[in-house]
C-alpha cells in the first residue's frame, strides 16, 4: 500500500464524507454551520430537551410550534426564536415545516406523532421522535413505514429511548445476548410511580367538555396518550423487549381505575402476562398512583439458567451469577440518555448514516404495550399475529380546537 500523509488522509476523508452526504444534505448544514431545529411541542419536556439540543452546539433553535400560544412564546423568549418562526394551533407544525428547518424534535402528545413525523419526512426533514411512537397499531405501522421512507430519502429518524443509549445497559444486554445468564427462564418488568397529572385532576373535573383543558391534560386521555401502559410504562416493556429480542406469542392482562380520582379515560394500573417462545414468560405490573412510601421505580429482571440480569432506570445495572458484571448506577440516565441520542442524531445527519436502527425495535416495543393493553381491556388472550392485523384507531375528541390562532 502506498503511504499517505495525515493531511492527505484527512482531505480524502472529508471528500468521502461530502460524497456520502451528497445532495441529500439538509439545508443549512454546510461546513461550520449548525442544524436548524424546529421544536414541535413546547410543553415542559419539549422546552427541557430544546435546551439539550442547544447545549450540544451543533443545532440552532430555529422555529417552534405548539397548540398553545403561551407555550410557544416561552420557547421564543428562552432561546430566543423570532416571532415570525413561532406557530400555534393544531396546524402550526405544518407552517413550521415550511419555515426552513433542517430537522424537527417531536414532543407532542403521542396521538399526533405518526402524522407529524410523516409530514416532516415528506418535506425532506430529519426527525427526532419522543416515545411512544403511536397510540394504536395503525399508528405503529405508519411509523415503521415512515422510518423506511426516511432511510430511502437519506434522512435521519431517531426514537429517543434513554436506556438504549446508556453504556451500562448496552454492555449488560450485550453480555446477556452472548450467554452471560444462560438460557432465559422467566422475567419481570415493573413501572411503579405516582401520577404526574395530579395538578390537572381538578381542572379536568371542572371542565370536562373544554377541548383545550383536555389537551393540556392529555396524559389523562386514552386516545391522546395511549393510556399509561403505552405512554409511560413503555420504558420497562422496551427493556423487556430488548432482553428477549423477539415479540411475545400472546398476552393476557387486567387493570382499571381504582386508586386515583375518576377523572379522564385512562386507567391507573395494569398487570399483564406475556408468553414467549420456549416456555419463557415475562410478568409486568405498572401503576400510576400514590405508593404511600413503597418502592417506586422502573425495574427489570431476567432469570436465566446461569445468572440473573437486574436493571433499574436511574438505579443499578448488574448481572449476578457465573458471569458477574457490575454496570454501576445510572442516576444520570434521564438526561444523559437524551444527550447521547441528540449527539447520535447529529452524527447521523452529518456523516450521512441513515440506517435509522432505533425505529424497528421501538415499533416492536410500542406494539408490545398495545398487546398488553388490548388483552387487559378485553379481558382475554390476544396473540401477536392477531394484534398486527388490528385496525382499531384511537381517536380523541378534537372538536372545538383551533387549526390556527
Amino acid at each position: 500500500m502506498e503511504k499517505m500523509s495525515r493531511r492527505e488522509f484527512i482531505k480524502g476523508t472529508a471528500a468521502a464524507s461530502l460524497t456520502l452526504l451528497g445532495p441529500g444534505l439538509v439545508r443549512g448544514t454546510q461546513a461550520n454551520s449548525r442544524i436548524k431545529l424546529g421544536l414541535i411541542g413546547c410543553g415542559g419536556r419539549g422546552l427541557w430537551i430544546a435546551g439539550l439540543f442547544v447545549a450540544h452546539g451543533g443545532y440552532e433553535m430555529f422555529a417552534g410550534s405548539d397548540y398553545f400560544a403561551d407555550r410557544v412564546a416561552t420557547l421564543g423568549l428562552k432561546f430566543p426564536v423570532p416571532k415570525e418562526r413561532l406557530f400555534s394551533g393544531l396546524s402550526g407544525y405544518r407552517r413550521l415545516l415550511e419555515s426552513g428547518v433542517d430537522a424537527v424534535a417531536i414532543e407532542t402528545p403521542p396521538y399526533f406523532h405518526p402524522r407529524q413525523a410523516a409530514d416532516a419526512v415528506a418535506k425532506g426533514i430529519h426527525v427526532y421522535l419522543a416515545k411512544p411512537l403511536a397510540v394504536d397499531v395503525p399508528g405503529c405501522h405508519a411509523i415503521a413505514e415512515c422510518g423506511r421512507k426516511a432511510t430511502a430519502a437519506r434522512l435521519a429518524f431517531l426514537v429517543d429511548f434513554q436506556t438504549r443509549s446508556h453504556p451500562a445497559f448496552i454492555e449488560a444486554l450485550r453480555r446477556v445476548h452472548d450467554g452471560a445468564i444462560g438460557e432465559p427462564v422467566f422475567g419481570e418488568a415493573v413501572y411503579h410511580a405516582e401520577s404526574p397529572w395530579e395538578e390537572h385532576y381538578e381542572m379536568l373535573r371542572n371542565n370536562p367538555d373544554d377541548p383545550e383543558v383536555r389537551l393540556r391534560a392529555w396524559g389523562l386521555d386514552r386516545a391522546l396518550s395511549g393510556d399509561i401502559i403505552t405512554e409511560q410504562e413503555i420504558h420497562t416493556l422496551d427493556v423487556a423487549n430488548w432482553i428477549m429480542g423477539e415479540p411475545p406469542l400472546w398476552a393476557v392482562g387486567t387493570g382499571g381505575l381504582k386508586a386515583r380520582p375518576k377523572v379522564g379515560t385512562c386507567w391507573d394500573h395494569f398487570v399483564c402476562y406475556y408468553q414467549y417462545a420456549n416456555d419463557v414468560a415475562v410478568q409486568f405490573s405498572g401503576r400510576q398512583f400514590k405508593g404511600h412510601g413503597t418502592a417506586e421505580g422502573i425495574k427489570n429482571r431476567m432469570f436465566g439458567s446461569k445468572g440473573i440480569l437486574e436493571t433499574e432506570y436511574g438505579g443499578a445495572v448488574v448481572i449476578r451469577g457465573e458471569s458477574f458484571f457490575n454496570g454501576g448506577r445510572t442516576a444520570e440516565i434521564y438526561e444523559a440518555g437524551a444527550v447521547n441520542n441528540i449527539a447520535a442524531f447529529h452524527r447521523s445527519i452529518m456523516t450521512g448514516d441513515f440506517a435509522n436502527p432505533t425505529v424497528t425495535p421501538s415499533v416492536q416495543s410500542n406494539l408490545i404495550t398495545i398487546l398488553g393493553r388490548k388483552a387487559a381491556y378485553e379481558k382475554r388472550r390476544v396473540t401477536w399475529p392477531e394484534l398486527l392485523k388490528d385496525e382499531e384507531r384511537l381517536e380523541p375528541d378534537l372538536e372545538g380546537l383551533k387549526e390556527q390562532p
